[in-house]
Protein backbone atom coordinates (compact mmCIF):
# COMPACT_ATOMS: atom_id res chain seq x y z
CA UNK A 1 0.00 0.00 0.00
CA UNK A 2 1.53 3.31 -1.11
CA UNK A 3 1.98 5.96 1.55
CA UNK A 4 -0.18 9.07 1.28
CA UNK A 5 2.20 11.99 1.66
CA UNK A 6 0.46 15.21 2.64
CA UNK A 7 2.30 18.46 1.85
CA UNK A 8 2.32 21.65 3.87
CA UNK A 9 3.24 20.41 7.34
CA UNK A 10 5.39 22.04 9.98
CA UNK A 11 7.41 19.36 11.78
CA UNK A 12 9.63 19.89 14.81
CA UNK A 13 12.08 17.16 15.82
CA UNK A 14 12.20 16.68 19.60
CA UNK A 15 15.23 14.97 21.13
CA UNK A 16 14.39 12.95 24.24
CA UNK A 17 12.31 14.01 27.22
CA UNK A 18 14.16 17.28 27.77
CA UNK A 19 12.55 18.66 24.59
CA UNK A 20 9.43 16.50 24.35
CA UNK A 21 7.82 17.07 27.75
CA UNK A 22 8.00 20.89 27.77
CA UNK A 23 6.51 20.93 24.24
CA UNK A 24 3.74 18.48 25.20
CA UNK A 25 2.83 20.33 28.39
CA UNK A 26 2.80 23.69 26.60
CA UNK A 27 0.37 22.28 24.03
CA UNK A 28 -1.84 20.79 26.77
CA UNK A 29 -1.88 24.09 28.66
CA UNK A 30 -2.99 25.83 25.47
CA UNK A 31 -5.83 23.38 24.76
CA UNK A 32 -9.35 24.76 24.51
CA UNK A 33 -11.44 21.86 23.25
CA UNK A 34 -9.92 18.36 23.36
CA UNK A 35 -6.83 16.37 24.28
CA UNK A 36 -6.16 12.76 23.31
CA UNK A 37 -3.16 10.87 24.67
CA UNK A 38 -2.03 7.32 23.87
CA UNK A 39 0.99 5.78 25.55
CA UNK A 40 2.49 2.40 26.28
CA UNK A 41 4.05 3.42 29.61
CA UNK A 42 2.69 6.06 31.98
CA UNK A 43 4.59 6.66 35.20
CA UNK A 44 3.85 9.09 38.01
CA UNK A 45 7.44 10.29 38.25
CA UNK A 46 9.47 13.45 37.67
CA UNK A 47 8.23 13.68 34.06
CA UNK A 48 4.85 11.98 34.36
CA UNK A 49 3.57 14.08 37.28
CA UNK A 50 3.77 17.41 35.36
CA UNK A 51 1.84 15.77 32.49
CA UNK A 52 -0.83 14.52 34.92
CA UNK A 53 -1.14 17.97 36.46
CA UNK A 54 -1.41 19.62 33.03
CA UNK A 55 -4.15 17.17 31.99
CA UNK A 56 -6.06 17.90 35.21
CA UNK A 57 -5.78 21.66 34.64
CA UNK A 58 -7.19 21.18 31.16
CA UNK A 59 -10.14 19.15 32.49
CA UNK A 60 -10.90 21.92 34.99
CA UNK A 61 -11.05 24.39 32.07
CA UNK A 62 -13.70 22.23 30.42
CA UNK A 63 -11.40 20.56 27.89
CA UNK A 64 -12.44 17.02 26.95
CA UNK A 65 -9.47 14.86 27.93
CA UNK A 66 -9.05 11.22 26.94
CA UNK A 67 -6.15 8.99 27.97
CA UNK A 68 -5.56 5.48 26.60
CA UNK A 69 -2.81 3.34 28.13
CA UNK A 70 -1.59 -0.19 27.52
CA UNK A 71 -2.59 -2.84 30.04
CA UNK A 72 0.91 -4.28 30.31
CA UNK A 73 3.23 -1.32 29.84
CA UNK A 74 1.23 0.93 32.19
CA UNK A 75 0.23 -1.80 34.65
CA UNK A 76 1.57 0.07 37.66
CA UNK A 77 -0.15 3.29 36.66
CA UNK A 78 -3.45 1.48 36.09
CA UNK A 79 -3.36 0.21 39.66
CA UNK A 80 -2.84 3.67 41.17
CA UNK A 81 -3.07 6.53 38.67
CA UNK A 82 -6.26 5.98 36.70
CA UNK A 83 -8.47 6.78 39.68
CA UNK A 84 -6.79 10.19 40.01
CA UNK A 85 -7.45 10.94 36.35
CA UNK A 86 -11.09 9.87 36.42
CA UNK A 87 -11.69 11.78 39.66
CA UNK A 88 -10.50 14.91 37.82
CA UNK A 89 -13.05 14.36 35.03
CA UNK A 90 -10.62 12.75 32.59
CA UNK A 91 -11.85 9.81 30.50
CA UNK A 92 -9.35 6.96 30.77
CA UNK A 93 -9.31 3.53 29.14
CA UNK A 94 -6.98 0.54 29.17
CA UNK A 95 -5.98 -1.42 26.07
CA UNK A 96 -5.90 -5.17 26.83
CA UNK A 97 -5.91 -5.00 30.60
CA UNK A 98 -3.65 -7.65 32.16
CA UNK A 99 -5.74 -10.17 34.08
CA UNK A 100 -3.51 -13.24 34.43
CA UNK A 101 -0.07 -11.61 34.47
CA UNK A 102 1.88 -14.83 34.84
CA UNK A 103 0.09 -16.88 32.21
CA UNK A 104 1.55 -17.07 28.70
CA UNK A 105 -1.32 -16.51 26.28
CA UNK A 106 -1.17 -16.29 22.52
CA UNK A 107 -2.47 -12.71 22.32
CA UNK A 108 -0.51 -11.34 25.26
CA UNK A 109 2.24 -9.85 23.08
CA UNK A 110 -0.23 -7.75 21.08
CA UNK A 111 0.23 -4.46 22.87
CA UNK A 112 -0.59 -0.79 22.33
CA UNK A 113 2.94 0.47 21.72
CA UNK A 114 2.01 3.77 20.03
CA UNK A 115 2.98 7.08 21.59
CA UNK A 116 0.58 9.69 20.23
CA UNK A 117 -0.87 12.95 21.51
CA UNK A 118 -3.40 15.30 19.94
CA UNK A 119 -4.45 18.77 21.05
CA UNK A 120 -7.48 20.61 19.62
CA UNK A 121 -7.13 18.77 16.29
CA UNK A 122 -4.37 21.29 15.65
CA UNK A 123 -1.15 19.93 17.17
CA UNK A 124 -0.04 16.30 17.32
CA UNK A 125 2.95 14.42 18.69
CA UNK A 126 4.25 11.15 17.26
CA UNK A 127 7.32 9.26 18.41
CA UNK A 128 8.89 6.74 20.71
CA UNK A 129 8.81 8.64 24.01
CA UNK A 130 6.66 7.19 26.79
CA UNK A 131 5.31 9.23 29.69
CA UNK A 132 8.24 8.37 31.91
CA UNK A 133 11.29 10.24 33.10
CA UNK A 134 14.45 9.69 31.06
CA UNK A 135 16.29 8.66 34.22
CA UNK A 136 13.58 6.24 35.34
CA UNK A 137 15.59 3.18 34.35
CA UNK A 138 17.48 0.60 36.44
CA UNK A 139 21.09 1.71 36.82
CA UNK A 140 20.62 4.79 34.61
CA UNK A 141 23.34 7.42 34.99
CA UNK A 142 22.45 9.49 31.91
CA UNK A 143 19.10 10.33 30.25
CA UNK A 144 17.44 7.86 27.90
CA UNK A 145 18.02 8.76 24.22
CA UNK A 146 14.85 8.98 22.11
CA UNK A 147 12.89 11.08 19.60
CA UNK A 148 9.43 12.44 18.88
CA UNK A 149 8.08 14.92 16.36
CA UNK A 150 5.61 17.76 16.87
CA UNK A 151 3.19 18.00 13.94
CA UNK A 152 1.10 20.87 12.63
CA UNK A 153 -0.73 20.91 9.31
CA UNK A 154 -2.68 18.46 7.15
CA UNK A 155 -1.08 15.37 8.74
CA UNK A 156 -2.96 16.09 11.98
CA UNK A 157 -6.21 14.91 10.34
CA UNK A 158 -5.20 11.24 9.81
CA UNK A 159 -3.54 11.17 13.25
CA UNK A 160 -6.81 12.27 14.85
CA UNK A 161 -8.76 9.77 12.78
CA UNK A 162 -6.73 6.74 13.87
CA UNK A 163 -6.71 7.84 17.51
CA UNK A 164 -10.49 8.30 17.66
CA UNK A 165 -11.04 4.98 15.90
CA UNK A 166 -8.97 3.06 18.43
CA UNK A 167 -10.62 4.89 21.32
CA UNK A 168 -14.05 3.86 20.04
CA UNK A 169 -12.95 0.24 19.63
CA UNK A 170 -11.54 0.03 23.16
CA UNK A 171 -14.57 1.81 24.63
CA UNK A 172 -16.89 -0.66 22.91
CA UNK A 173 -14.81 -3.66 24.03
CA UNK A 174 -14.75 -2.28 27.60
CA UNK A 175 -18.54 -1.79 27.66
CA UNK A 176 -17.94 1.95 28.06
CA UNK A 177 -20.27 3.05 25.29
CA UNK A 178 -21.73 5.83 27.44
CA UNK A 179 -18.54 7.85 27.46
CA UNK A 180 -18.97 11.40 26.20
CA UNK A 181 -19.15 11.48 22.39
CA UNK A 182 -16.33 13.05 20.40
CA UNK A 183 -16.77 16.75 19.87
CA UNK A 184 -17.30 17.72 16.28
CA UNK A 185 -14.00 19.47 15.86
CA UNK A 186 -12.58 19.20 12.35
CA UNK A 187 -8.81 18.96 12.19
CA UNK A 188 -7.19 22.18 11.15
CA UNK A 189 -5.66 20.91 7.92
CA UNK A 190 -4.46 24.21 6.46
CA UNK A 191 -0.90 24.18 5.17
CA UNK A 192 1.43 25.87 7.63
CA UNK A 193 4.84 24.56 6.60
CA UNK A 194 6.81 23.02 3.77
CA UNK A 195 7.31 19.37 4.74
CA UNK A 196 5.53 16.45 3.08
CA UNK A 197 4.75 13.66 5.53
CA UNK A 198 2.67 10.52 5.91
CA UNK A 199 1.33 8.64 8.90
CA UNK A 200 1.98 4.90 8.77
CA UNK A 201 0.49 2.58 11.38
CA UNK A 202 0.74 -1.13 12.13
CA UNK A 203 -2.29 -3.08 13.32
CA UNK A 204 -3.77 -6.54 12.88
CA UNK A 205 -6.45 -5.58 10.37
CA UNK A 206 -5.55 -3.55 7.27
CA UNK A 207 -2.01 -2.49 8.13
CA UNK A 208 -0.28 -5.68 9.27
CA UNK A 209 3.02 -4.97 7.49
CA UNK A 210 2.66 -1.29 6.65
CA UNK A 211 5.64 -0.02 8.67
CA UNK A 212 7.92 -2.86 7.60
CA UNK A 213 6.91 -2.35 3.95
CA UNK A 214 7.57 1.40 4.21
CA UNK A 215 11.09 0.71 5.47
CA UNK A 216 11.80 -1.95 2.86
CA UNK A 217 10.49 0.16 -0.03
CA UNK A 218 12.77 3.03 1.01
CA UNK A 219 15.77 0.74 1.52
CA UNK A 220 15.28 -0.91 -1.88
CA UNK A 221 15.20 2.55 -3.51
CA UNK A 222 18.29 3.82 -1.65
CA UNK A 223 21.21 4.95 -3.77
CA UNK A 224 23.62 6.61 -1.33
CA UNK A 225 23.23 6.12 2.43
CA UNK A 226 21.01 4.39 4.98
CA UNK A 227 21.25 5.39 8.65
CA UNK A 228 19.06 3.55 11.15
CA UNK A 229 18.88 4.01 14.92
CA UNK A 230 16.75 1.47 16.73
CA UNK A 231 16.51 0.23 20.29
CA UNK A 232 15.47 -3.35 19.52
CA UNK A 233 16.82 -4.49 16.18
CA UNK A 234 15.92 -7.99 15.12
CA UNK A 235 14.81 -7.68 11.48
CA UNK A 236 13.26 -10.56 9.61
CA UNK A 237 14.53 -12.15 6.43
CA UNK A 238 12.99 -9.61 4.00
CA UNK A 239 14.38 -6.65 5.91
CA UNK A 240 17.85 -8.14 6.25
CA UNK A 241 17.94 -9.07 2.57
CA UNK A 242 16.98 -5.49 1.61
CA UNK A 243 19.83 -4.10 3.73
CA UNK A 244 22.40 -6.51 2.33
CA UNK A 245 21.23 -5.89 -1.24
CA UNK A 246 21.71 -2.17 -0.60
CA UNK A 247 25.30 -2.78 0.55
CA UNK A 248 25.96 -4.78 -2.62
CA UNK A 249 24.69 -1.82 -4.67
CA UNK A 250 27.30 0.38 -3.02
CA UNK A 251 24.96 2.06 -0.51
CA UNK A 252 26.56 2.96 2.83
CA UNK A 253 24.53 1.26 5.56
CA UNK A 254 24.97 2.12 9.25
CA UNK A 255 22.91 1.03 12.25
CA UNK A 256 23.04 2.60 15.71
CA UNK A 257 21.85 0.09 18.32
CA UNK A 258 21.45 -0.32 22.04
CA UNK A 259 24.81 -0.87 23.71
CA UNK A 260 23.55 -1.31 27.26
CA UNK A 261 21.76 -4.45 28.39
CA UNK A 262 18.15 -3.59 29.16
CA UNK A 263 16.37 -6.86 28.31
CA UNK A 264 18.93 -9.64 28.08
CA UNK A 265 16.96 -11.91 25.76
CA UNK A 266 16.42 -9.22 23.12
CA UNK A 267 19.91 -7.79 23.55
CA UNK A 268 21.74 -11.05 22.92
CA UNK A 269 19.29 -12.12 20.21
CA UNK A 270 20.17 -8.94 18.31
CA UNK A 271 23.87 -9.62 18.71
CA UNK A 272 23.38 -13.01 17.07
CA UNK A 273 22.99 -11.07 13.79
CA UNK A 274 26.10 -8.93 14.19
CA UNK A 275 28.54 -11.31 12.52
CA UNK A 276 26.45 -11.64 9.37
CA UNK A 277 25.80 -7.89 9.12
CA UNK A 278 29.41 -6.91 9.75
CA UNK A 279 30.86 -9.41 7.31
CA UNK A 280 28.47 -8.11 4.63
CA UNK A 281 29.69 -4.53 5.09
CA UNK A 282 27.04 -3.02 7.37
CA UNK A 283 28.57 -0.63 9.90
CA UNK A 284 27.27 -1.38 13.42
CA UNK A 285 27.52 1.12 16.28
CA UNK A 286 26.48 0.48 19.88
CA UNK A 287 25.25 3.49 21.85
CA UNK A 288 26.60 3.25 25.39
CA UNK A 289 26.34 6.63 27.20
CA UNK A 290 22.73 5.79 28.22
CA UNK A 291 19.83 3.60 27.19
CA UNK A 292 18.94 4.07 23.51
CA UNK A 293 15.19 4.03 22.90
CA UNK A 294 15.08 5.67 19.46
CA UNK A 295 13.18 4.29 16.45
CA UNK A 296 14.29 6.54 13.59
CA UNK A 297 15.98 6.35 10.19
CA UNK A 298 17.27 8.58 7.38
CA UNK A 299 17.75 7.37 3.80
CA UNK A 300 19.51 9.31 1.03
CA UNK A 301 19.19 12.59 2.92
CA UNK A 302 15.54 12.91 1.86
CA UNK A 303 13.43 10.12 3.40
CA UNK A 304 13.21 9.85 7.17
CA UNK A 305 10.99 8.33 9.82
CA UNK A 306 10.32 8.91 13.52
CA UNK A 307 7.98 6.72 15.50
CA UNK A 308 7.28 4.00 18.02
CA UNK A 309 8.13 0.92 15.95
CA UNK A 310 11.22 -1.08 16.69
CA UNK A 311 12.65 -3.24 13.93
CA UNK A 312 11.86 -6.51 15.64
CA UNK A 313 9.06 -9.08 15.43
CA UNK A 314 7.20 -7.68 18.43
CA UNK A 315 6.76 -4.27 16.78
CA UNK A 316 6.58 -5.32 13.14
CA UNK A 317 4.22 -8.28 13.62
CA UNK A 318 2.31 -7.90 16.89
CA UNK A 319 1.99 -4.43 18.45
CA UNK A 320 0.00 -1.38 17.45
CA UNK A 321 2.58 1.13 16.24
CA UNK A 322 2.68 4.56 14.60
CA UNK A 323 5.46 6.29 12.64
CA UNK A 324 5.66 9.52 10.73
CA UNK A 325 7.50 9.23 7.40
CA UNK A 326 8.89 12.53 6.09
CA UNK A 327 10.04 13.45 2.59
CA UNK A 328 12.03 16.60 3.20
CA UNK A 329 15.76 17.28 2.92
CA UNK A 330 15.77 19.85 5.72
CA UNK A 331 14.13 17.53 8.25
CA UNK A 332 16.45 14.71 7.16
CA UNK A 333 19.49 16.94 7.71
CA UNK A 334 18.33 17.83 11.22
CA UNK A 335 17.80 14.18 12.17
CA UNK A 336 21.07 13.07 10.53
CA UNK A 337 23.01 15.74 12.40
CA UNK A 338 21.47 14.64 15.68
CA UNK A 339 22.29 10.97 15.04
CA UNK A 340 25.85 11.79 14.02
CA UNK A 341 26.28 13.68 17.29
CA UNK A 342 25.02 10.62 19.17
CA UNK A 343 27.48 8.38 17.33
CA UNK A 344 30.44 10.68 17.87
CA UNK A 345 29.40 11.36 21.47
CA UNK A 346 29.85 7.88 22.84
CA UNK A 347 28.86 5.15 20.41
CA UNK A 348 31.36 2.36 19.78
CA UNK A 349 31.82 0.91 16.30
CA UNK A 350 32.09 -2.86 16.13
CA UNK A 351 34.49 -4.55 13.72
CA UNK A 352 34.20 -7.95 12.03
CA UNK A 353 37.48 -9.35 13.31
CA UNK A 354 36.83 -8.71 16.98
CA UNK A 355 33.32 -10.12 16.65
CA UNK A 356 34.64 -13.25 14.96
CA UNK A 357 36.90 -13.84 17.98
CA UNK A 358 33.95 -14.42 20.34
CA UNK A 359 34.25 -17.64 22.33
CA UNK A 360 31.94 -20.50 21.49
CA UNK A 361 29.96 -20.13 24.79
CA UNK A 362 29.28 -16.49 23.86
CA UNK A 363 28.16 -17.49 20.38
CA UNK A 364 25.95 -20.22 21.84
CA UNK A 365 24.33 -17.75 24.24
CA UNK A 366 23.44 -15.36 21.41
CA UNK A 367 22.18 -18.12 19.13
CA UNK A 368 20.02 -19.52 21.94
CA UNK A 369 18.49 -16.12 22.69
CA UNK A 370 17.74 -15.63 19.00
CA UNK A 371 15.97 -18.99 18.83
CA UNK A 372 13.98 -18.21 21.99
CA UNK A 373 12.70 -14.98 20.44
CA UNK A 374 11.68 -16.89 17.32
CA UNK A 375 9.90 -19.40 19.55
CA UNK A 376 7.99 -16.64 21.32
CA UNK A 377 6.83 -15.26 17.99
CA UNK A 378 5.83 -18.75 16.91
CA UNK A 379 3.75 -19.16 20.07
CA UNK A 380 2.03 -15.89 19.18
CA UNK A 381 1.17 -17.33 15.79
CA UNK A 382 3.61 -15.40 13.60
CA UNK A 383 6.39 -17.83 12.80
CA UNK A 384 8.15 -18.27 9.48
CA UNK A 385 10.05 -15.81 7.33
CA UNK A 386 8.95 -12.23 7.45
Amino acid sequence: MALEFLPGNRLTLLNSGREFFPALIAAIDGARHEIHLETYIFEDDASGRPVIDALKRAAVRGVQVRVLVDGFGAAGFIDHGLAELTAAGIHALVYRREIARFRLRRHRLRRLHRKLALVDARIAFVGGINIIDDLNQPGATAPRYDYAVRVEGPLVAPIRRVMLRLWDIVAWASFRRRLAPHRRLPAIADACGTEAAALVIRDNIRHRRAIEDAYIDAIEAAQDEILIANAYFLPGFRFRRALLDAVRRGVRVSVLLQGRVEYRLQHYATQALYGHLLSAGVRVFEYRPSFLHAKVAVIDGEWSTVGSSNIDPFSLLLAKEANVVVRDAGFARTLTRSLQEAISGGAVELHPREWQRLSWPSRLLRWTCYQLVRLAIGVAGYGGKH
